[in-house]
């Protein structure tokens, strides 16, 4: 399996996805982007784990780093090795006594320990390939997003919601609201399609 490294590029929340959120993986060597619908909780995890915020008590994620820190596991790497039917599939890498384990994920729950662990994240090529796209690059001409539009369309509704989300975030911080309108629209018509 050919795995891309990336890293954590943000976290977005999402009110039209049910209170979901979206996480944001960036390739490391490219420019390509592959956002991920997540939970409350686990994003809640992820970006305290980010900010440096350390709670009062241990998360579940936090639970989890201590118990495999006293086992003697190190955590290697994470991988998101698969999408089926829209729900993508991780594996937590690790090792013990000089023994190399997987454990099957969720990629919400592998992100959160892997950046407990300082572990790096990977996506396989294989997944990237269906699920990523390239986001548009500032002062494009209409015609060069046409031409370029093809290929840089997510494939799962997923990742269609995240883009659609982000692209709605920067018309609403560019202050052009007409644009934000039709993305908003166009975010209602994908999420009453189900």
């Amino acid at each position: 399996m050919q795995k891309i490294q990336c890293e954590i590029l943000g976290l977005s929340s999402s009110p039209s996805t049910g209170g979901a959120y979206a996480i944001l993986l960036k390739e490391v060597n490219g420019n390509r982007r592959l956002p991920i619908i997540i939970g409350a909780f686990e994003a809640q995890a992820i970006a305290l784990e980010i900010e440096g915020i350390k709670p009062p008590r241990p998360l579940t994620h936090d639970l989890l780093k201590q118990i495999t820190d006293n086992l003697g596991a190190n955590i290697i790497e994470v991988v998101i090795d698969d999408l089926r039917e829209n729900t993508f599939y991780a594996k937590i890498i690790f090792e013990v006594s000089a023994l190399t384990n997987e454990i099957d994920a969720r990629p919400s729950d592998a992100i959160a320990l892997a950046v407990r662990a300082q572990a790096p994240i990977y996506v396989a090529e294989s997944v990237m390939e269906v699920a990523a796209f390239v986001p548009s690059e500032e002062g494009e001409t209409e015609d060069d997003e046409k031409e370029e539009k093809d290929e840089k369309i997510p494939h799962t509704k997923e990742a269609k919601l995240a883009v659609l989300q982000n692209k709605l975030r920067e018309a609403i911080d560019a202050e052009e609201y007409e644009r934000a309108a039709k993305i908003r629209d166009d975010i209602q018509r994908l999420t009453s399609n189900n």
